[in-house]
């Protein structure tokens, strides 16, 4: 396997004259952040939003910001909704956001710097800085990297909650990072999870194991997280934020296995 090429970000931003980019955003309500992502990315040459039939200001918003708006009912899949924008913008390069995603002058000028260049990768992956509770998570696993910039050709994703990009070559690495603001508070964050584990289970549900291998995962998967956030991934370094991290996400992961044999359970009776 080739060696990913690294491009660093110069330090201030400039015009450079490069391939065209498109944007590709997922939208639900998001009213109250879906400007700072759009002013984020106003400097690409095409913004699709992909928009699960919002009922608040959202559309207006997005067309308010020039993007094309392509109304679409959530299957429960976020990978066909990322396939369907993917369809639907012009460029020959992708870059793959959320509505809670806010794209960094540091990041723009890394990848029209990258875009100038003759690329043999079909896809770039970058990393994605949470913040919770006041502060960006940079241990636990919340600071991660996205293969989320792509080449429209070589590049189709698959799988329903944690969708990824099955690429037809090489990735990259881009030197440069993204700001996630996935929630206001606790409870818009425990909001959202309740949703995703719902989804999630939905998909587990359907694979071909067993009800002791079900059980089996309820008990262990949990503990595992914990660990994985806390100890593996270097949470304690995050004090709090980081026991408190690891706490939630074991909690998802025991409602998430949860839903599942309540689903399993649903189904034979």
């Amino acid at each position: 396997m080739d060696t990913p090429a690294i491009l660093s970000a110069p330090a201030a931003p400039g015009r450079i004259k490069r391939p065209k980019l498109s944007v590709v955003i997922l939208t639900r309500n998001e009213e109250p952040r879906i400007a700072r992502c759009l002013e984020s990315v106003r400097w690409a040459d095409d913004i699709v939003v992909v928009d699960g039939l919002s009922t608040d200001r959202t559309v207006e918003i997005c067309r308010q910001f020039g993007a094309r708006v392509i109304p679409h009912a959530f299957s429960g899949s976020f990978a066909e909704e990322r396939n369907l924008g993917m369809r639907h913008a012009t460029a020959e390069w992708v870059l793959q956001i959320d509505a809670d995603d806010v794209v960094t002058p540091a990041f723009r000028t890394a990848v029209e710097v990258l875009l100038q260049g003759a690329s043999q990768h079909a896809a770039y992956k970058f990393r994605r800085k949470s913040y919770l509770m006041g502060r960006f998570m940079r241990y636990g696993g919340w600071y991660h990297y996205l293969p989320n910039l792509v080449r429209r050709e070589d590049v189709r994703y698959v799988g329903d909650v944690h969708e990824r990009p099955v690429v037809e070559g090489t990735i990259g690495v881009l030197d440069a990072d993204i700001e996630h603001y996935p929630c206001e508070d606790l409870a818009a964050f425990i909001s959202r999870h309740n949703r995703y584990t719902s989804l999630q289970a939905r998909e587990l549900s359907q694979q071909p194991f067993g009800r002791l291998a079900l059980i089996q995962r309820l008990v262990h998967r949990p503990w595992k997280t914990f660990w994985k956030c806390y100890v593996k991934k270097q949470g304690y370094r995050e004090g709090a934020h980081g026991v408190l991290f690891a706490y939630l996400y074991a909690w998802f992961e025991l409602l998430k296995w949860a839903k599942c044999l309540e689903l399993r359970v649903t189904k034979i009776s």
